[in-house]
């Protein structure tokens, strides 16, 4: 019996479902919005069934139908990726997709390079990337949106396995003018008559105000923000100090202040950065090879943006 899809069809299909509207899904998989509603007509037309409802204030919408056909078009794909490996083990050959999540802290740092040098040295590999917080990246692991993150082993559940690649302890981040500026480590208790600037994100919240239970106190909180180059130029305009796990390369924020970073003292472990993706006997041969790759790049202190 000839198949009435092909593996392309689903993969347009599960970007609308998880996009919600045809648009945002064209434009993330970087096609024409045509040529993906032409696609899914074929799909729907090929099976007799409306896989989405479309609703112009709310784009389209997924029919009971179509969330049954979003799960097993998913493990479809995920046996062809398998299917590809097993090819990539005979060949000796590292192809295929790559979807990696980054947590949106990391992205300007990390990724770029590390994806860069990996894909001249894996020409094979379509590699694709996710900006996401930490709850979305869990998130997006567990529907199997993406087969890995660069992320923190913060709130990890039990079904997700981690490969650790560098240690991050926390810094508290001033401006040059600041009280503490020019201390040579801080604690908990030098910062709560100081306001801060949080950098307020799922899970990093927690863990920011963690650092501060010990005394008993909350910090004072005069600014917050989700994106980490607004806190880098509030607190190098004086807002209040930050705190963060990333001792970046650059001293300086986006409109050129200075900033200055001091190690806080704390008896909570350190965060560590490394590569999140759902525990599995078996591991894709384009998965571990970026997963080898990273830990060369830690290994050799070439994890471009952060400091040594």
């Amino acid at each position: 019996m000839p198949l009435r899809f092909t593996l392309r069809q689903l993969e347009y299909f599960i970007a609308v479902g998880e996009a919600g509207s045809i648009a945002l899904a064209a434009d993330k998989v970087n096609v024409t919005a045509p040529s993906m509603s032409a696609a899914i007509a074929q799909l729907e037309a090929g099976f007799g069934v409306q896989l989405f409802t479309r609703r112009h204030a709310q784009g389209s919408v997924l029919t009971p139908a179509g969330e049954r056909f979003l799960a097993q078009a998913r493990q479809v794909l995920e046996s062809a990726a398998k299917l590809n490996d097993l090819a990539s083990l005979h060949t000796g050959l590292v192809q295929g997709s790559l979807r990696v999540g980054c947590l949106r802290t990391f992205v300007p740092l990390l990724v770029p390079q590390l994806r860069r040098s990996f894909e001249r040295r894996y020409a094979g590999v379509a590699f694709s990337q996710v900006e996401l917080d930490q709850a979305q990246i869990l998130d997006a692991l567990g529907a199997a949106r993406i087969d890995l993150a660069i992320t923190y082993d913060l709130a990890l559940p039990s079904d997700i396995s981690f490969h650790a690649l560098r240690s991050l302890p926390p810094h508290v981040m001033v401006n040059p003018d600041h009280p503490l500026a020019g201390h040579a480590s801080v604690s908990a208790a030098d910062l709560v008559g100081h306001d801060m600037v949080m950098l307020d994100l799922p899970h990093s919240n927690d863990y920011f105000l963690s650092l501060f239970r010990a005394e008993g106190r909350r910090p004072r909180i005069a600014e917050r923000t989700t994106e980490i180059a607004v806190q880098r130029s509030l607190v190098a305009n004086g807002y209040g100090f930050g705190i963060l796990n990333m001792r970046t390369v650059s001293t300086t924020a986006m409109d050129g202040r200075p900033l200055v970073f001091v190690p806080l003292r704390t008896e909570l472990p350190p965060l560590r950065l490394g590569l999140a993706m759902p525990r599995a006997a078996h591991v894709p041969r384009t998965v571990q090879a970026f997963i080898d790759h990273c830990r060369e790049a830690a290994e050799a202190g070439a994890l471009a943006g952060l400091a040594p």
